[in-house]
């Protein structure tokens, strides 16, 4: 099966309809097929990254030209 052929089909066929059901059943494919990056996310780096928000909402952080400054001597 040539992927590229199956995608000039699909859209010749896409192109042709004027059947919205067909075309509100191919959006809500595409839409459940896209995957949200935080669910792919371990349960540790999850907590993480919640940890570090916490810390930068209550201003526990520096800049990163303090950061940087004991590296540049």
């Amino acid at each position: 099966m040539d992927i590229e052929i199956e995608k000039l089909e699909l859209i010749k066929l896409l192109e042709a309809t004027n059947d919205v059901t067909i075309i509100a059943s191919i959006k809500k494919i595409f839409n459940a097929s896209k995957k949200d990056f935080w669910e792919e996310l371990t349960q540790e780096q999850q907590f993480e990254i919640n940890e570090s928000l916490k810390e930068y909402e209550n201003g526990e952080f520096v800049s990163f030209d303090e950061f940087i400054k004991p590296y540049l001597k």
